[in-house]
């Protein structure tokens, strides 16, 4: 997602930077650039007129202000109102008060209400919750089996549900089910329709009336575009949402769901599904979102998924071996799983500042998922030996390998080779002041970089 407009945008501000000083018409022009750039995301057209009246306003006579030149001073002004634009700061759940805490996740159906349910049961799980999920969605039976698989696989309790039920009498009985098992967070999973009517907007009103959710989450499709939008306003006016979560932000849709939902609603965008995985949900960052969309990075949140899925314990063995040369094709393949849990590779590049541009060169190949699925075959069809000391495949054995992988020989010969390019680059690294030692814990002790936060 965002990968046009950033595109468009960047090549606005190359531009920009081009002028020793700017001129009003300068800027003008390069607004006008901005407004065609985000209309063709589809962003709400009255949020895009309103955005690039601020911008032009407050770029309009900027003075040079220590070592930024012009252009990177309207970059930073652009920067500061897509961060207001997609909310300013990050909005978190609301998990005091009364508990159990309910939570009511609506919207349309097939936006992923049951999945983005399981999602955040997950992630509550992770932060020492106990949550409780309810099917409430009588008119689709497939919703209540869905949810409670879900549930199964979580650990999570789910509430027995039948479609002859009362939605409303399903949430209250939940409740205190929920308060005499002990659990401390209810979430519901309320009906959908293809579209908003009466019916539906009246059953949520009574659910809502009858428990008092200390939060309504609006669950969007962002491939739906200014739909989202227009469904969002509507379902604020009728039940107050108190935040939305946006999903399938991993796909390419354009953005514009993203960039209007909480000008228009003024609720905030409290999470995104970036995968179909029950953890890829992530809190909204609207900061180091509005940086990735100007090819700025998001080196936090890349941060924060490698502290999530690296092993301190295989860490420290993998920095002892490395200093020993004892780096092994298991060890490799380990590397290679452990990459795959951060996300989509399409994912991590996004998060590398400058990737935008390299991805932007012409003939500039796409990361592709099945080669790392493809070297894991390769290295899991070796025998143990051969894993931990390369050496000794031969060419028999590399016959072997490539028909109990499904791969070919030369496959095979593309997986050893990228191993031993890497043992020569960790050879050159080794020793070096500020090389392997240090990246590995082995040397001494770097100061977090300012202005990143755990």
């Amino acid at each position: 997602m965002f990968e046009s407009l950033s595109g468009r945008l960047d090549s606005v501000f190359k531009k920009l930077r081009g002028h020793g000083k700017l001129t009003e018409e300068n800027i003008q022009e390069a607004m006008r650039e901005v407004r065609m750039a985000l209309l063709e995301a589809d962003v709400n057209f009255q949020v895009v007129k309103d955005f690039v009246a601020t911008v032009t306003e407050k770029a309009v006579g900027l003075d040079v202000v220590g070592s930024l030149a012009p252009g990177q001073q309207v970059i930073k002004v652009v920067h500061d109102e897509l961060v207001e634009l997609l909310g300013g700061d990050t909005a978190s759940l609301v998990l005091d008060g009364r508990q159990p805490v309910v939570i009511m996740m609506v919207g349309l159906q097939g936006s992923g209400k049951t999945t983005s349910s399981g999602k955040l049961a997950k992630m509550l799980q992770g932060k020492g919750r106990k949550p409780y999920l309810v099917p409430a969605d009588v008119y689709r039976p497939a919703a209540i089996d869905q949810l409670t698989i879900l549930g199964k696989s979580l650990g999570v309790p789910v509430h027995p549900s039948t479609t002859d039920q009362d939605p409303v009498a399903i949430c209250k009985s939940a409740l205190h089910a929920a308060k005499a098992a002990g659990h401390d967070t209810l979430l519901i999973d309320t009906a959908g329709r293809l579209h908003v009517d009466e019916d539906l907007m009246g059953e949520l009103a009574r659910i809502n009336s009858a428990l008092e959710p200390a939060e309504i989450l609006f669950v969007a499709d962002a491939m739906t575009g200014q739909d989202a939008v227009t469904v969002a306003e509507k379902f604020n006016q009728d039940l107050a949402i108190s935040g939305v979560i946006l999903t399938k932000m991993d796909g390419d849709a354009r953005g514009g769901a993203a960039l209007s939902i909480k000008k228009v609603t003024r609720r905030p965008i409290k999470f995104v599904g970036m995968g179909e995985g029950l953890d890829a949900l992530e809190p909204f960052h609207p900061d180091r979102v509005a940086s990735r969309i100007l090819g700025m990075g998001d080196v936090l949140t890349l941060i924060e998924k490698a502290e999530a899925v690296v092993d301190k314990e295989k860490a420290a063995k993998l920095a002892k071996k490395l200093k020993k040369e004892g780096f092994t094709l298991e060890d490799f393949l380990d590397q290679i799983q452990q990459i795959k849990k951060m996300g989509s590779l399409e994912q991590i590049m996004g998060m590398i500042p400058g990737m935008n541009k390299i991805k932007q060169l012409k003939n500039m190949p796409k990361p592709d998922e099945r080669e790392l699925v493809k070297v894991e075959s390769v290295i899991n069809s070796m025998t143990l030996k051969e894993r931990r000391n390369h050496a000794i495949i031969n060419s028999s054995r590399r016959q072997r390998i490539a028909k109990g992988s499904g791969t070919s020989v030369q496959d095979v010969n593309k997986v050893i080779k990228s191993y031993t390019e890497m043992l020569k680059m960790m050879k050159k690294m080794r020793g070096q002041p500020g090389g392997l030692g240090a990246m590995v814990g082995g040397g001494k002790k770097r100061k977090r970089p300012k202005g990143l936060t755990r």
